[in-house]
């Protein structure tokens, strides 16, 4: 699809209804299969939406596809419901979500379906995996891209400013990160755990290139993405202002619901919220 017709207003407001859609699945399926992180998962629908619909080439079998990898595994949910919807992953599969013997677990694992192209979770360990990968395919001269999608509190993790040093100085323009950064994590707000801010300011200062976005604004985040694709030189980073447990007033920006599992009347809320119902 043409980058004009990505942009359109129409194209943009598919997107958003599709972005509902899939935050209305994510919390049904959370509720059902008595699954943590939901909060998370929420704050970075609308990114993945932006990037797996108007950005990535993923047909698993193509050996040139554009490698994705959500280096914030604890949001696998969010994955694998964007996944299903783009076609990568059956219905049948997405329904055994974390019950025994599914190759869908509560982190990615690689090789448990086409289309997991890292296992993540371990958190700080999916830039330096996309670093790898974006190198490989500029030494062997492929065309593919990669993209990880990371959260605020792995930006804490020493590997991470590794990874972030060893990208600009290899000119790994095939590289895009998004940070989706909801401000918090697992015990509290991320920037008073450790000093994020101004986290922009640092990987400029890394020498990336820096767009700083709403990461709810899906013209904005295509936008961003389309820059991105067209970027020469340095990696490009998107840092994504985001809120946790989007979609639902009742989950926004509260940490409870980090390991909270929504009863069946709180998905009937949700679910109205959203104008699914």
């Amino acid at each position: 699809m043409e980058e004009k017709a990505l942009q359109s207003p129409g194209e943009i407001e598919r997107l958003e209804a599709l972005a509902r859609k899939i935050r209305g699945r994510i919390i049904t399926i959370s509720s059902q299969a008595k699954t943590p992180h939901l909060g998370g998962a929420l704050s970075c629908v609308d990114i993945l939406t932006a990037a797996y619909f108007s950005f990535l080439r993923v047909n698993p079998s193509d050996s040139d596809r554009d490698r994705f990898i959500l280096s914030k595994g604890h949001a696998a949910l969010a994955q694998f419901v964007v996944m299903a919807e783009a076609g990568l992953l059956s219905e049948e599969t997405l329904a055994g979500f974390s019950r025994p013997g599914s190759p869908l677990q509560e982190h990615p694992s690689y090789g448990s379906v086409p289309g997991i192209e890292a296992s993540t979770g371990s958190l700080g360990h999916g830039l330096p995996i996309g670093v790898g990968m974006a190198l490989a395919a500029r030494i062997q001269k492929r065309p593919y891209r990669v993209l990880v999608v990371m959260s605020d509190g792995e930006c804490q993790e020493g590997a991470v400013w590794e990874a972030a040093l060893f990208a600009p100085v290899h000119q790994l323009h095939n590289l895009t990160v998004v940070i989706d950064y909801n401000k918090w994590q697992a015990t509290g707000r991320s920037d008073t755990v450790m000093a994020l801010h101004p986290l922009a300011e640092k990987w400029k200062h890394f020498g990336w290139r820096v767009v700083e976005i709403d990461g709810h604004d899906m013209a904005g985040l295509v936008g961003a993405f389309a820059e991105a694709g067209r970027n020469t030189g340095a990696p490009t980073i998107i840092v994504a202002h985001t809120v946790k447990g989007k979609g639902a007033s009742f989950m926004q920006d509260d940490n409870n619901w980090h390991y909270r599992i929504p009863s069946e009347s709180e998905v009937e809320a949700a679910h109205l919220e959203l104008g699914l119902i």
